[in-house]
């Protein structure tokens, strides 16, 4: 006698995942993904070092009061945390409007395949 599957249990199918990245929907996934990702993450660094540039060669601009004791290094300084949180935000609602549906339909059509080679 053959093992038959439990409830819940997949029958085993062979899936090529290379065949799949090499699909059109998938690079169009993957360059939705990099279209926003990348100037991202350029723009982090960028705002990042000029941060640490200044702090270093810039100190008299970095002390520059604001208000009370706060100056403008400190400011820019909390601006980064506030910057990460923001870019986190923004990538989640991207990734929920744009990316999201893409990998719901990669995976939908990759599920029918299985389900098809499975009968």
């Amino acid at each position: 006698m053959g093992h038959q599957p439990a409830a819940g249990e997949g029958v085993a199918v062979d899936v090529d995942f290379r065949d799949i990245q090499g699909t059109e929907r998938f690079r169009r996934l993957r360059r939705t993904h990099r279209s926003f990702v990348f100037p991202m993450a350029v723009f982090f660094i960028v705002w990042y070092f000029l941060y640490v540039l200044l702090a270093a060669y810039a100190p008299e601009f970095m002390s520059i009061k604001v208000f009370g004791n706060v100056n403008i290094g400190v400011l820019m300084g909390l601006l980064q945390f506030v910057s990460t949180f923001v870019i986190t935000a923004a990538y989640v609602s991207f990734a929920n409007k744009r990316l999201d549906p893409q990998a719901e339909a990669i995976r939908d059509e990759l599920e029918a395949e299985i389900q098809g080679a499975a009968k």
